[in-house]
């Protein structure tokens, strides 16, 4: 069992920075592709990006904006956000699975965080 807790959302204004930290429960850590999704008010969860032990993937809205990155000695992963925008508003989440490969679909994974808001302001 993993448990997931993520931190570091909060109030930003538009061109603003944030990062989100996602600490891990659990000894193996460095075996798990570790990914980021965010929900919109009325809005299908949608894909991040996500981080495996050699690769990283981004949702197209983030690319050139976003960054994961992770510490296998701190079981912590993290999403800088940079050049916010409103519509990056949202709840993020932080999601877990054992597995090599980066996964990009919700379903694939198998253990989540709380989630954590992040609101930009125009």
């Amino acid at each position: 069992q993993v448990q997931l807790v993520e931190s570091g959302g909060g109030l930003v204004q538009a061109g603003g920075s944030l990062r989100l930290s996602c600490v891990a429960s659990g000894r193996t850590f460095s075996s798990y592709t570790m990914g980021w999704f965010r929900q919109a008010p009325g809005k299908k969860r949608e894909f991040v990006g996500a981080v495996s032990w050699r690769s990283t993937s981004y949702g197209d809205s983030v690319k050139g904006r976003f960054t994961i990155s992770r510490d296998n000695v701190k079981n912590t992963a993290w999403l800088q956000m940079n050049s916010l925008k409103p519509e990056d508003t949202g709840v993020y989440f932080c999601a877990a699975v054992l597995h090599s490969r980066v996964m990009t679909t919700e379903r694939e994974y198998d253990y989540w965080g709380q989630g954590t808001q992040v609101t930009v302001s125009s």
